[in-house]
């Protein structure tokens, strides 16, 4: 997809509960309900973080040596953060706390600020000012704070706007703000938050300015994001989500409540490397859970994944469209062992997927490789290639070129996940029942090596792509080489596929 960035603005700078027995949102795209408790998955329900519903509460006191900003006088916060020395605690009281009415009136923080609410602080942009705080300054922490009604543009945020480093956001509500609620840093933690209602996404986690390493999401809610519906107001944009990563290099995203968003849930676009995806509920969002899109080495395990790609799912297969759009994609991703991470493949395992529209897709486009026009992430080129002209006639037919210019599905290992479907629970009778491996024809451009079915005979049976040990309840069909050819599961399992060696299929739906 394109990328997307926050350009430079002057002078911008868990609760953990167990829940069972309550189902989420319907498949239509209805307004939120982030206090309803998950689903029940068919093995045993996960902790979430119900954020939302259950905010923690800051100090009703002071903290020693704080300074205390007044909801009372309009643009205190900002003020204040600039008359006093870098390392400043400031104490937000109780209310509502405002800047100058003016779109660029906003708080500069410096390096190792601290702002801490009380119960009932919340920082109002009243739908006027586009930032809440930004500028470059490290190691700054908000915490016990509501961020709400920021007006920032389409691709830029609204708390972190510069996407300076070491930030830590923690029980704070970030909610009802355009484009998106949180940008991201290297080493920045974000922590049993609540990312709410955001026109774009909850976070983008994108530096235009340096390598972002080391982010750490855990124990958040994320829900109802994108409400601008940018999708359908720039179709192909992929500019949505509750999450976007961009370029992001070692990231540990664990125990979130990722659910019923307009858009997808969780969305790894363009090298990004060494994710750690594991012990999250994705629900209800009405696309993919993830989308790991043109990058490296991630693990994802022991997530529940269910109830996703309802709407966008069943759009595209309402309109003809036979591709396997699945709840886990995987677009021109794959294991590399020479990009340093903690792993060297992808590995997808002690899953729980139910009743989502389709599994897990894993796909190559043949025309879509560094300096290629069919290239969405344009401009960028692989890892393994320092510059994207370097990828043209004549040396891009032979080695290394003719491998390292292209982002490569391989050495994916799915396996020990439990895949449910019932359709009559997902109100559908085809095309929501697929796991896929395949690729397309390459016909594009003239000059590209890759024409005809090499890409589509290397992804389905020689870079080490592999399902096994997994269980299968309900009608589920296989997709290899490319969406015209499905497969039932003995075919699948047999040459020249042999895939799920030892996983079991019980077609009754259900489970």
């Amino acid at each position: 997809m394109r990328r997307h960035w926050a350009p430079a603005v002057a002078p911008l700078a868990l609760l953990l509960l167990t829940v069972t027995g309550c189902d989420s949102t319907s498949s239509a795209p209805a307004a939120t309900k982030p206090d309803a408790a998950p689903s029940t998955a068919t093995s045993a329900a996960r902790s979430v973080a119900r954020v939302c519903a259950n905010p923690a509460a800051g100090p009703a006191k002071a903290p020693a040596g704080a300074v205390t900003v007044d909801p009372k006088v309009v643009g205190d916060l900002a003020a204040k953060t600039k008359k006093s020395p870098p390392n400043t605690t400031f104490w937000l009281k109780p209310g509502t706390h405002t800047l100058e009415r003016d779109r660029y009136a906003q708080v500069i923080p410096k390096k190792g600020d601290r702002y801490i609410g009380a119960p009932g602080a919340v920082f109002d942009g009243r739908k006027v000012n586009q930032y809440a705080f930004t500028g470059n300054a490290a190691d700054v922490t908000i915490r016990y704070l509501t961020v709400r009604g920021f007006v920032a543009p389409r691709d830029e945020g609204v708390v972190n706007h510069d996407s300076a480093d070491g930030w830590v956001i923690e029980h704070s509500t970030i909610k009802d703000n355009s484009g998106a609620g949180l940008m991201a840093g290297a080493r920045q933690q974000v922590r049993a938050d609540c990312l709410r209602d955001n026109g774009q996404y909850g976070m983008n986690a994108y530096k235009g300015n340096g390598p972002l390493t080391g982010l750490v999401v855990q124990g958040n809610e994320i829900v109802g994001n994108n409400t601008g519906d940018w999708e359908r107001r720039q179709k192909g944009c992929g500019c949505t989500g509750g999450i976007k990563f961009w370029e992001v290099n070692g990231a540990d995203i664990s125990g979130n409540w990722v659910h019923d968003n307009r858009g997808t849930g969780l969305w790894a676009d363009t090298n990004n490397n060494d994710f750690r995806i594991e012990n999250n509920v994705i629900e209800a969002n009405d696309g993919a859970a993830l989308i790991y899109e043109t990058s490296y080495n991630a693990v994802i395990r022991n997530n529940t994944i269910r109830r996703n790609n309802w709407v966008e799912g069943r759009k595209a297969a309402d309109s003809g469209d036979n591709f396997p759009y699945a709840t886990v994609y995987l677009s021109e991703s794959g294991g590399e062992p020479r990009v340093k991470a903690r792993t060297h493949k992808i590995e997808i395992y002690g899953n729980v997927l139910e009743n989502n529209w389709s599994g897990i897709t894993l796909w190559e486009n043949a025309d879509r490789f560094c300096n290629s026009p069919a290239n969405t992430s344009s401009g960028d080129c692989t890892l393994l290639v320092k510059k994207t002209s370097t990828c043209v006639r004549p040396a891009i037919a032979k080695a290394p070129l003719y491998s390292d210019c292209r982002w490569k599905t391989q050495w994916v290992d799915i396996h020990d996940n439990r895949f449910v479907l019932d359709e009559s629970v997902v109100k559908c009778t085809e095309m929501c029942d697929r796991m896929a491996v395949l690729s397309n024809y390459g016909t594009y451009p003239d000059w590209s090596p890759y024409h005809g079915e090499g890409v589509a005979d290397a992804i389905t049976e020689q870079q080490h792509n592999s399902w096994h040990d997994n269980v299968y309840v309900g009608p589920w069909k296989f997709v290899a080489e490319d969406q015209s050819k499905v497969l039932d599961f003995g075919q699948w399992q047999t040459a020249p596929y042999q895939q799920d060696k030892g996983s079991t299929l019980d077609l009754q739906a259900g489970g």
